[in-house]
């Protein structure tokens, strides 16, 4: 049996690897798929802690936190596919430009 401080070892591993692709990367894509791999390793957390004290509270944790990342992912692709038909261009730096 693996002990869960391995599963959470990798679980910090994998946000830090996360965070690191929403502060260097400027494309809109891999800074949503950095973001999908930090909620993924704060699910692999939850069910870590979860099964370390033989409760289901975890794996009902890690269910919310995938329906909410599954709306975020809906509703960004759609802002980035809408931004990129009108400028042909995906930038964060341009973005941040277009406030008023």
């Amino acid at each position: 049996m693996v002990p869960p401080s391995y599963y959470v070892a990798l679980s910090a591993v994998l946000f830090a690897i996360g965070v690191l692709g929403v502060l260097i990367r400027r494309d809109p894509l891999i800074i949503f798929m950095s973001i999908e791999l930090m909620l993924n390793a704060a699910n692999l957390a939850l069910v870590a802690f979860g099964r370390a004290h033989g409760g289901a509270a975890g794996q009902a944790l890690a269910l919310f936190v995938m329906a909410v990342a599954a709306a975020e992912v809906a509703v960004g692709l759609a802002i980035i596919v809408s931004i990129f038909q009108l400028r042909r261009r995906l930038s964060v730096d341009e973005l941040s430009v277009m406030r008023g």
